[in-house]
């Protein structure tokens, strides 16, 4: 439903943070360009044509989720959740783009998840694209989205030639600190290619260890030091990162070539936010035990099938105490604004006169 609900007493509100649609749009852009090909060449090789294969019968079978509304008002309420914050699919990064048309990419994208959140405005928030291939665009790629009234954007590991600790990139996070505006690092693919092209290696492996390098990089480079107000959340919990970061604070401790960021690497985890999709209990409270559960957000990848239909059960499960519950369901992100109807200066964290819940007040979850 599209309409306020008065929440049980003692229930707290839940915010999704990590859910995808797809954008017609964006792909009618880029259907006859040779990159394309290149692109589909290279997952292939990546994934293994088995995996190809279940994959797309996977995305045929989430389709409806993936564009209707309605179909995905019913899911939230289906899993009590009362907020989806949705992003495009990352299939629509198109990192292979010309500079021309990757910002049509963007464009598209930031409009088409505008029109999404459009349609269920109380229910709905949103993340954009930027070009992370083509550093110099990404500021106002991010400047469009925000226009467009979405709380940020979202990007991948890394793009051909790009890490995310180039230094081509500072403006861009430099201006997502500006605004308050939040990252929403989701990776596609692996670039270990053909040692994960069977099992779905490139997924249940690659996807973590690229989260695990993307993090990485903004620590050892110092991005976090020098842009504290960053406001970046790792989907999958961060992947392998969080658990097995005393390697990383060993090294930093005794090699010169890993010190270039101001603190021990694990000082960084309080200064990154993750989704809350690790899967089972006992990871998602080793993820708190790690991070602190301030630093968790609710996060489920609808409707894909990696994804959870019940991610507020997965929560109960882990037995955490009612106000880490509260924090991770969906307090942390309100904090960080991502709810409909919040203001700039909510979203900052500035004080607003006359409270902060906006169009939330009343809600269930």
């Amino acid at each position: 439903m599209n309409t306020p609900q008065t929440p049980a007493p003692g229930r707290d509100l839940a915010i999704d943070v990590h859910a995808h649609c797809f954008i017609a749009e964006v792909e009618a852009l880029v259907a006859d360009e040779p990159g394309l090909a290149e692109l589909h060449a290279l997952e292939a090789r990546r994934h293994g044509a088995e995996s190809m294969t279940v994959s797309g019968q996977m995305v045929r079978a989430a389709m409806p989720a993936l564009t209707t509304v309605e179909r995905r008002l019913s899911d939230m309420d289906a899993a009590g959740v009362d907020v989806q914050v949705v992003s495009p699919s990352p299939s629509h990064y198109h990192y292979w783009a010309h500079p021309d048309l990757a910002t049509e990419v963007c464009r598209a994208a930031n409009r088409g998840v505008a029109a999404v959140v459009a349609q269920a405005p109380d229910r709905l928030a949103g993340f954009g694209l930027v070009p992370l291939q083509h550093p110099d665009l990404c500021v106002a790629a991010l400047d469009d989205a925000l226009g467009l009234g979405l709380k940020g954007v979202e990007i991948s590991s890394f793009a051909p030639g790009v890490e995310l600790s180039d230094a081509r990139l500072d403006p861009f996070w430099a201006r997502a600190a500006e605004t308050a505006a939040v990252v929403f690092l989701h990776p596609l693919g692996c670039s270990l290619d053909e040692r994960l092209d069977r099992f779905y290696l490139a997924n249940t492996v690659g996807q973590p260890v690229e989260n695990a390098v993307a993090l990485s990089h903004l620590i050892f480079a110092g991005v976090l030091d020098r842009h504290p107000n960053l406001r970046v959340i790792a989907a999958h919990g961060g992947g392998y990162l969080p658990t097995y970061l005393g390697r990383s604070d060993h090294a930093w401790q005794v090699r010169s070539d890993a010190q270039q960021c101001a603190e021990a690497p694990s000082a960084y985890l309080r200064r990154i936010w993750f989704d809350s999709l690790v899967y089972s209990p006992q990871a998602l409270r080793a993820l708190v035990a790690a991070v602190g559960a301030d630093r968790v957000v609710l996060g489920s990848d609808h409707p894909f099938d990696m994804g959870v239909p019940d991610p507020l059960a997965r929560l109960d499960a882990a037995g955490l105490d009612p106000a880490d519950r509260a924090a991770i369901a969906g307090g942390t992100a309100q904090k960080l604004g991502l709810v409909p109807g919040c203001s700039k200066d909510e979203q900052m964290g500035r004080s607003v006169p006359g409270g902060s819940t906006s169009a939330l007040s009343g809600r269930r979850s």
